[in-house]
């Protein structure tokens, strides 16, 4: 993985020594616009990421409390259960069942509703942070392009690439203002 941060760096590297010497002949005003335009971009790739991280974290943990839930159901569920058998064990051996177990055993139904309507809402809120997550990545992948693009347009001298890698960070940001806005 160092290989490729490595060899990454040294292409942007290298695009940015070519687009210095580029400016200092004066020929391709372009260029300018090429480097200023890719700043923004990264800066708008970075502001991306970090939603899309955030809402990444946010979904796991809404999971982790959705889970909790579901744990804190079955058990109430198992209790029930062992509270019915004990009854029907005692009546089956023809003694008289608990009936405080019985208003327990309602008791633990009524709370497993509520429960269960908990970790359903905590699915729901972790279904929605992956959803703005996904939309989020999309942005951040489409500004990395709008980047790679940029630097390809000064290296091979295209204005029209760099055109094409406004194209794709248009598209990046409508990702990210549609996360924000989701």
């Amino acid at each position: 993985m160092d290989d490729i941060d490595d060899y990454s760096e040294k292409i942007h590297e290298q695009s940015n020594e070519h687009a210095h010497h580029i400016l200092e002949e004066g020929k391709e005003k372009w260029v300018l616009f090429v480097a200023l335009s890719t700043a923004l971009i990264a800066v708008l790739a970075a502001i991306t990421g970090l939603l899309a991280g955030m809402h990444a974290d946010d979904a796991m943990l809404s999971q982790i409390r959705s889970s909790d839930q579901w744990a804190y159901y079955q058990a109430k569920g198992i209790k029930s259960e062992i509270l019915t058998s004990s009854n029907k064990i005692l009546t089956s051996l023809g003694k008289q069942p608990v009936a405080e177990d019985a208003a327990k055993v309602q008791d633990n139904k009524k709370e497993q509703a509520e429960i269960k309507k908990k970790a359903e809402e905590f699915q729901n809120e972790s279904d929605m942070h992956v959803a703005k997550h996904s939309v989020f990545a999309h942005g951040v992948t489409l500004f990395q392009i709008a980047i790679a693009i940029g630097a390809i347009s000064i290296i091979i001298k295209r204005k029209s690439l760099w055109l094409v890698s406004i194209g794709f960070a248009v598209i990046g940001i409508f990702f990210l203002v549609q996360g924000i806005w989701f």
